[in-house]
């Protein structure tokens, strides 16, 4: 069985252990300075010996689809090119790093964020089909805003070509391989739902037609940008509220078959997560971040995003009661991985609520623990994926690595600092960087760095 330190190889690329950083929002923008946001971001885990960097969710055309605040666009050629010193600075330490190419839909800051559509009143919000009456009810509530421009079938074609564009010019300047953000309620997982998706031309009717953007994708990407590692989530919208509020949503049993799906048109790995239809706190599992939301600095620039401040503090208690609903649970993706790696002969990759190696251990099949045994009795444990991967942890220790790849005694039983507070998430619908915002995590590392934990010995 696989263990933390093995290598592995995804569509041809080796990379040298099975820990990866997941995807996190840099918010490095485009500005002169983002490059070296990025380096800053990222340069640690690699330095830690982290074998995949997953760089955050990054938009394929100049204008719309950013989900929050701050982030980076590659639709110009020049500043991609830039983007060369990042990856050189990653393969300079053995590590591989890939790029998540996203457009958010009606996810996007032209349908949530109120001072962003003051100032951009000709955008169009991009929709796959006109919005759920859910969605329309919060419309007509004044809690979000909807005038959707439905995508035409060239329209989609066009979409699917800038994401092959965007790929392209990754791959040119450096990039090891390209990540789709196909889940949190993109434009990816909007086609895939059948609570978005209800067109009538090749790309809805059918669960084979939801999925062919994902195919038009992987096309262009593979015309454009050659044979490169192809990566994207999966969505099971488990989550999501139950019926008779939400019927049409993507089960788990739908989320192993479009990963088998997407296994024959090509792809070279996948991620299954459970996530809900609408942006709530499925997918950053954890505390109420009372520190976050109480922040004095932050409470005018809550209210710009959310349209004043009755509706700051109507998010903030959506927030609260989310939290309660969605509470911190260990490897919450662990079941539905293992389930798609039973049908896939490509890498599964698992992420979300993993904070110790004894448990990143057992679900590369490394533990002997008696409960994790498989049905034979021989002390091997039942794999549930093939690298394991965390994103949040990396804001509170940047260089983790470190830790959890160090050979010691203590190796078994180290756990990360992040405590899943999300007061590091929250204040990012401001353009705020991601950072820990904890005092007794920052305390905390601050001692660990002053012991040395996070000098890297083994493996150099």
């Amino acid at each position: 069985m696989a263990t933390l330190e093995d290598q592995i190889d995804i569509g041809g690329l080796t990379v040298p252990n099975r820990l990866y950083r997941a995807p996190l929002l840099e918010c490095a923008g485009n500005g002169p300075d983002a490059v070296d946001t990025l380096i800053d971001d990222l340069e640690p885990a690699a330095e830690s010996g982290v074998g995949l960097i997953c760089q955050g969710a990054t938009i394929v055309r100049g204008e719309g689809g950013c989900a929050a605040p701050g982030m980076t666009r590659v639709h110009d050629s020049d500043f991609v090119a830039r983007l060369s010193r990042l990856t050189d600075r990653i393969h300079d330490h053995g590590s591989r790093i890939v790029i998540q190419l996203e457009h958010g839909g009606l996810r996007s800051m032209e349908t949530w964020h109120a001072e962003y559509r003051r100032e951009h009143p000709a955008l169009e919000q991009l929709a796959v089909s006109e919005p759920p009456w859910q969605l329309r009810t919060l419309d007509r509530l004044g809690l979000l805003e909807y005038d959707p421009h439905v995508l035409t079938t060239a329209e989609v074609y066009g979409l699917a070509a800038d994401f092959g564009r965007a790929a392209a010019r990754a791959v040119e300047a450096g990039y090891d391989g390209i990540h789709l953000a196909g889940a949190n309620m993109g434009i990816v997982q909007q086609f895939l739902s059948p609570f978005y998706n209800r067109r009538t031309d090749e790309f809805g009717g059918s669960p084979e037609a939801r999925l062919e953007f994902l195919a038009i994708v992987h096309d262009e990407i593979r015309e454009r940008a050659g044979d490169v590692p192809l990566l994207t989530k999966v969505p099971a919208e488990t989550p999501a509220p139950p019926a008779p509020v939400v019927r049409r949503k993507l089960s788990l049993a739908d989320g192993i078959e479009i990963s088998r799906r997407l296994e024959r048109i090509g792809y070279d790995a996948v991620v299954p997560v459970q996530t809900s239809v609408v942006w709530d706190m499925s997918i950053v599992r954890g505390e109420y971040p009372e520190r976050a939301w109480e922040t004095e600095t932050l409470r005018d620039e809550y209210a710009a995003a959310f349209g004043g401040a009755t509706r700051r503090r109507l998010v903030a208690l959506a927030n609260r009661i989310q939290s309660l609903q969605y509470d911190f649970e260990p490897a919450w993706n662990a079941d539905f991985c293992r389930r798609v790696r039973e049908q896939v002969s490509i890498p599964v990759l698992g992420e979300g609520g993993i904070r110790e190696r004894e448990e990143m251990d057992r679900l590369l099949g490394s533990s002997g623990r008696r409960e994790d045994r498989d049905d034979d009795g021989d002390g091997d444990a039942a794999p549930a994926c093939d690298m394991v991967g965390m994103a949040r942890p990396f804001y509170a220790e940047p260089r983790l690595g470190a830790r959890l790849l160090e050979t010691g005694s203590d190796a078994e039983t180290q756990r990360v600092l992040c405590e899943s507070c999300n007061n590091c998430t929250v204040p990012q619908v401001t353009g705020a960087p991601g950072i820990c915002r904890t005092p007794a995590v920052l305390r905390r590392r601050g001692e660990l760095e002053r012991e040395g934990a996070y000098d890297r010995t083994a493996g150099e």
